[in-house]
């Protein structure tokens, strides 16, 4: 049979998440529609055909299944929920020790597809405290274009990419003795320096930095980092999910202000001491590396490209198994009322109970 699929977003760094499983469903022969609850999403699909502008269409769409980056989904929408997750649990406040953001569980999926053994033990451990969903592990679509790694050729200079979240106290960006420093840096024309910054700083942020655009140093306004972390040797960041994709290269990363002493970050704490951290980083130490490769064996273990193949496949095979020990999902009623508001959509109709579809 043919599927109906619907990528379900809110902001445009949840395109390179989509765009590898959108190729997959089409490859497959499949149908897929894209659909953005927020602004920032439906500007990053304007140059998409395949999408439904309204809720009323994606309803009357009557999808299949519904991949979602997104941290919850309309109940009224029919199909398969599916959380594909928006990132990697990136640790960066205290409560990362117990990741309690990152596995919380909001009551609107059928099926978690996992990214990795730390992944799939926090749902695990969740699903038997709140039994009305499944963990399937899959490994994670936005980093399907990574792969294979192709070793990079060392250049006379090396290409450093700098990479920053937005929170205020803890971003990179913010700090004032860090762009300084790298304005140095730029002008002794020892590295090359590319830089992206998350959607959400502020645009006089953005601007500052876009003020070093030279001969080495280039600002990138774009959502899609895979081509950037293929071409750096190392990354410089603060705490940013970032981190975990580039590390997937097996590529060291020079931290600044980290909230935890991770062994497979290079941590930095001085502006002043960047240029000695970036040497290091760059000299690809042997005992950083083996706690890279432990690290990412547990975050991301699969380097063949294909964890969206992976991902659709466990969708549909879910779609039609027996959920009969599935429990029926939370009634949730605030947070439905709260979508329907926000969506402008009132409805009573409700997916709650494990959503099943029959092939005759």
């Amino acid at each position: 049979m043919n599927y109906k699929f619907l990528i379900y977003i809110s902001y445009s760094y949840a395109l390179p998440i989509g765009n590898p499983l959108e190729v997959e469903i089409l490859r497959r022969g499949d149908t897929v529609m894209w659909y953005s609850d927020l602004n920032d999403g439906k500007l990053a699909l304007e140059n998409k055909s395949n999408v439904l502008n309204t809720i009323k269409d994606v309803v009357n769409y009557k999808p299949h299944i519904v991949l979602s980056a997104t941290n919850d989904v309309p109940d009224f929408i029919s199909g398969l929920k599916v959380q594909i997750f928006h990132g990697f649990n990136a640790q960066k406040r205290p409560e990362g020790n117990n990741s309690f953001s990152h596995y919380r569980i909001r009551g609107f999926f059928d099926l978690y597809c996992t990214q990795g053994p730390t992944t799939t033990s926090g749902f695990k451990a969740e699903q038997k405290k709140h039994p009305h969903f499944e963990v399937k592990e899959t490994g994670w679509s936005k980093v399907d274009p990574l792969f294979p790694i192709v070793k990079k050729e060392k250049n006379s200079l090396p290409t450093i990419m700098i990479a920053s979240t937005f929170s205020k106290r803890l971003s990179l960006a913010l700090n004032n003795d860090v762009f300084e420093t790298i304005k140095i840096l730029a002008q002794s024309r020892k590295y090359n320096f590319i830089m992206v910054l998350h959607p959400k700083l502020p645009i006089e942020t953005k601007e500052k930095w876009k003020s070093l655009e030279g001969k080495h140093f280039k600002y990138y306004d774009t959502t899609d980092l895979v081509p950037l972390f293929k071409k750096a040797n190392i990354m410089f960041a603060d705490t940013t999910s970032a981190i975990q994709e580039f590390l997937l290269q097996k590529k060291p990363v020079v931290s600044f202000n980290h909230t935890f002493n991770h062994d497979y970050l290079i941590h930095v704490n001085d502006a002043a001491k960047l240029e000695e951290r970036f040497e290091y980083a760059l000299s690809y130490p042997e005992n950083l590396l083996k706690n890279i490769e432990i690290f990412i064996n547990q975050l991301h273990p699969y380097n063949d490209g294909k964890s969206s193949q992976r991902v659709i496949e466990a969708c549909i095979t879910y779609l039609h198994q027996d959920k009969t020990h599935i429990k029926n999902k939370p009634l949730n009623l605030i947070r439905k009322y709260k979508i329907r508001k926000r969506l402008g959509y009132f409805t009573f109709k409700s997916y709650n109970k494990p959503y099943t579809i029959t092939v005759k």
